[in-house]
């Protein structure tokens, strides 16, 4: 999702809770980061590498001058000759201390070996944020959470249940914009919003109101119209 389907989507979310509440935790991380320069851990629950997240905060950090943004990715399994940047193992979380921020992404249960691993953290001074499907357990542990209202989409785009965090992301279209009046957002989606909103150097000028419907019909036409011509 590029800068402009983020920031139709904020269009089409506008009067919602949502747009507040990512900008929110936005604030949240880069407070807890912005400190000590850094020292930003990223990791997934069982099963899921929020890749694609770390490739946006990654880029959010060089576009917006603020390199704290730019997170280490922590590997449930790191497989053999994984290039150094990927080759970080859950024992990374052990060292994790005062002065460090671990962001946890989970879309389902964590699972006891990383709450575990992410009690020590905090209880060694880490500060804890979560971006999760709703666990207990985690948000208990949490310092901040934002948990998104419905299941990521088939396909899974956020995240990379068993693949290459170092290919090529796939091309992610974003939400219809009727799944996102009835039901909600996926967690793919919130982290978009959250990494686009970690990024910002002030918030945008207020607009008028419209109404929900006129920004349903405006994200539908720049989503269907033709690409402009070449120049």
């Amino acid at each position: 999702m590029d800068a402009v389907r983020v920031a139709l989507l904020r269009e089409v979310l506008a009067g919602t809770e949502w747009i507040q509440a990512t900008r929110r935790f936005a604030a949240s991380l880069r407070t807890a980061v912005a400190p000590h320069g850094g020292g930003l851990l990223l990791v997934g629950g069982a099963g899921y590498e929020p890749w694609h997240l770390a490739a946006h905060l990654d880029d959010e950090a060089a576009w917006s001058g603020l390199p704290e943004l730019s997170p280490t990715l922590v590997r449930q399994r790191v497989p053999p000759g994984a290039p150094a940047h990927l080759a970080v193992g859950p024992g990374r979380l052990a060292a994790a201390g005062r002065g460090e921020t671990l962001l946890v992404v989970a879309p389902e249960q964590p699972g006891a070996e990383l709450l575990e691993r992410v009690h020590d953290a905090r209880r060694n001074g880490a500060t804890v944020l979560a971006l999760d499907g709703g666990d207990r357990d985690l948000h208990a542990l949490a310092h901040d959470a934002l948990t998104a209202s419905a299941p990521l989409p088939d396909g899974n785009p956020g995240g990379n249940p068993g693949g290459n965090p170092g290919g090529t992301p796939g091309t992610v279209t974003g939400p219809d914009p009727e799944d996102v009046a009835s039901q909600g957002l996926d967690l793919d989606t919130v982290q978009h919003l959250v990494s686009a909103a970690a990024g910002e150097n002030s918030l945008p000028a207020p607009r008028g109101r419209r109404r929900f419907r006129d920004r349903l019909a405006r994200l539908a036409d720049e989503l269907t119209a033709p690409p402009p011509p070449r120049w």
